[in-house]
């Protein structure tokens, strides 16, 4: 069981061209150090591509095959367009030696953005903490990080993923609650988000302590996981998340 590895957040532009966003992401999975968790946007391979849903899911079958090949003993974390039993999902997958390791599909959907129009619900049951490596891990997807009751679901996990396409308008709030979650949940949370102009392009990773390493318009934001910085932190500020190194 490892103590501490890098953590990796990422910015990224979704283009049209489906191909040419997952070579960009594997380039990037690549040049990230080994044994790292690395977080990528929200449907960062093909955007909300509303008037091509069906060629969305089937891109991502083929892009779940081509991550799981080169995936080794990084922990990728991403959200996919995906279609099952003839009804659509934002599903995220979690890549780990060379296998999906874990999927949930997001709960809250925005309706703002008028997903609930084309996306079905996930199970609410799926948002649980899970473990890779002796790290606890837990996902919320985008809009499910303004509902308390989720934030209740993830307490104890060492690491909450938050992958992204948040509105620019909301800016402040993505930055307000991924740090309030980490200090609250005394924890690390890794939030990517979107580099599209209609973002917030505010990717960034939290520490139990709430400090914060945001992006400068850079592709890749990295900090250091340790794990005792969070038992350090439930221990000296005892709120009953419990401990342990």
């Amino acid at each position: 069981m490892m103590t501490s590895k890098k953590l990796y957040s990422l910015l990224l532009k979704t283009s049209p061209d489906y191909e040419q966003n997952l070579q960009k992401l594997l380039e990037i999975i690549k040049s990230c150090e080994e044994n790292s968790i690395i977080v990528a946007n929200e449907v960062c391979l093909t955007g909300f591509d509303y008037k091509n849903f069906e060629k969305a899911a089937e891109f991502s079958v083929y892009a779940t095959k081509r991550l799981k090949e080169v995936i080794g003993n990084k922990t990728v974390i991403i959200t996919m367009i995906e279609k099952k039993g003839g009804k659509f999902y934002n599903t995220a997958k979690v890549f780990y030696n060379h296998k999906v390791v874990k999927e949930q599909s997001k709960v809250k959907l925005f309706k703002l953005g008028d997903e609930d129009k084309y996306f079905s619900s996930g199970k609410i049951d799926d948002i649980e903490i899970f473990e890779i490596d002796g790290i606890k891990l837990g996902i919320l997807i985008c809009f499910e990080l303004r509902f308390k009751d989720l934030w209740r679901k993830l307490e104890g996990a060492d690491i909450i993923a938050i992958p992204s396409m948040w509105g620019s308008l909301r800016k402040k709030h993505l930055d307000i609650l991924t740090s309030a979650l980490a200090i609250m949940n005394q924890c690390y949370v890794i939030s990517s988000d979107s580099k599209n102009k209609e973002y917030a392009n505010t990717s960034k990773i939290v520490s139990p302590f709430g400090e914060e390493f945001k992006n400068n318009d850079d592709e890749i934001i990295e900090a250091v996981f340790d794990k005792k910085e969070i038992s350090k932190m439930r221990r000296y500020l005892d709120v009953g998340i419990g401990w342990q190194i």
